[in-house]
């Protein structure tokens, strides 16, 4: 039973050798950056930058909850497609007309009825005019 567990703990070792090389790739940038970089302040560099542009007006203006609803719906979609993808890739390797696949397949139409009757709800609400 120890060399299952062993073993098991071996085949994470890719895993965490990417994650330690994605730790040490931002300790270093940032120690590099901040090495190398210019250390100069002034009040055109302390300043706001607009594109370019003189920004115009604060910067505490208000906007309309309708685009951070707009957002959350395609962050809904989003997530959704990522749900999709590995459904879709498992799913034809079940065998045809087998318990597995019939709950599998009745639990992505329940998700995409969940995200239907979302993005009803919204539309419903005029989530999606942009008057």
């Amino acid at each position: 039973m120890t060399t299952l567990a062993a073993t098991d703990l071996i085949s994470y070792l890719p895993v965490l050798l990417i994650i330690l090389m994605a730790i040490t790739f931002a300790v270093f940038n940032f120690a590099v950056t901040k090495v190398l970089g210019p250390q100069r302040a002034g009040r055109i560099k302390g300043s706001t930058y607009e594109s370019g542009m003189s920004p115009v007006g604060t910067a505490r203006k208000r906007f309309n909850v309708r685009f951070y609803l707009m957002a959350m719906v395609f962050l809904v979609f989003d997530v959704e497609i990522i749900f999709l993808y590995p459904w879709a890739t498992t799913f034809p390797n079940l065998a045809p007309q087998s318990h597995d696949a019939f709950v599998w397949l009745a639990r992505i139409l329940f998700f995409l009825l969940t995200t239907v009757v979302a993005y009803i709800y919204g539309y419903r609400k005029g989530v999606f005019k942009f008057d």
